[in-house]
């Protein structure tokens, strides 16, 4: 079989390793680091940190998503798992009750095999773990369960982009595609608008490591599904907030210009910017226009924007 078609953690379990990723990432949870925050809380003893996340998985959902990226989403969709809680508190989160509330269930490494062996069965293209950063080794624990029961698509990172590249590490063969944000370059605003603590760095090393770990080619199968790589996300905000002239050139000159870049549109305010004198409307034509000048000038090659009339 073509290794670029062959999800990468097969490899790994075939070979006994992954079940020794999931000891190591599991003693991390002692004194939990598996963010930048590196809280240091106990929660396999139900100690709760930033993310108020313990030993169990929460998810909020799971299901098959159309609405991403071409390369992911395919005629048939992406299997997303949206995972409860995150290591954010972003003031304009669309998806709040999940991220900031809690919303969801506690779940086995059993019930979550399960949940990424049903979305095979349903035709998805891949397994996409929205916001898994606070649960890599209970995710990495169903994956040892789910590769032994026959999982064979793609998975998938999806990632706000604050991680630690000390955890990426232990996705090193795990992970097919990385889904990263580049939000800000402004650590002031990111902490300001999100909560981040030393943002910008943090961002640019785990974006490194993504790139050392996959590349930065988008491989694509012959219907032209993503089966290796990476895309970088960047939603626009207004008034100039997401720096997106600055995130974009540090990308094209430290990544590659070849990396497929998703310029955002959809922004509009949510949970606590409604209201807000910044945040508080949706974004004007011409700061999206000025957006994809940006990606012209840092002189990108790949990605996708959204048309002005999705505003």
């Amino acid at each position: 079989m073509d290794e670029t078609l062959y999800p990468s953690y097969l490899s790994l379990a075939a070979k006994g390793l992954l079940h020794s990723r999931v000891e190591e990432a599991y003693e991390r949870l002692a004194a939990c680091d598996l963010c930048p925050r590196e809280c240091g809380v106990n929660r396999l003893k139900g100690e709760l940190g930033y993310c108020r996340s313990g030993a169990l998985t929460k998810v909020a959902s799971w299901n098959v998503h159309r609405g991403e990226e071409p390369p992911i989403s395919g005629e048939r969709g992406s299997g997303t798992i949206f995972f409860s809680n995150c290591t954010a508190h972003c003031l304009f989160c669309q998806n709040y009750p999940i991220s900031q509330l809690g919303v969801g269930r506690e779940v086995s490494a059993e019930q979550l095999a399960g949940m990424m062996l049903e979305l095979q069965r349903l035709g998805c293209h891949n397994i996409n773990l929205v916001t898994p950063t606070h649960f890599v080794p209970q995710f990495l624990a169903a994956l040892e369960v789910a590769a032994s029961r026959g999982l064979r698509i793609p998975i998938l990172y999806n990632t706000s982009g604050y991680d630690r590249t000390e955890t990426l590490r232990l996705l090193e063969g795990v992970i097919d595609i990385y889904l990263p944000d580049a939000k800000y370059a402004d650590d002031a605003v990111a902490r300001r608008l999100s909560g981040f603590k030393e943002y910008v760095s943090h961002n640019r090393a785990a974006l490194l490591e993504m790139r050392r770990q996959v590349g930065c080619d988008l491989l694509l199968n012959g219907q032209g599904i993503a089966t290796r790589g990476m895309i970088i996300r960047h939603l626009v905000l207004p008034h100039g907030l997401s720096q997106t002239s600055e995130v974009l050139r540090w990308i094209a000159e430290n990544l590659s210009r070849k990396v497929h870049i998703s310029l955002m549109s959809q922004y509009f305010p949510a949970h606590k910017a409604v209201g807000d004198a910044e945040l508080g409307r949706r974004l004007a034509p011409e700061e999206y226009e000025a957006a994809l000048a940006a990606f012209e000038a840092a002189g990108l090659e790949n990605g996708w924007q959204q048309p002005l009339e999705e505003y």
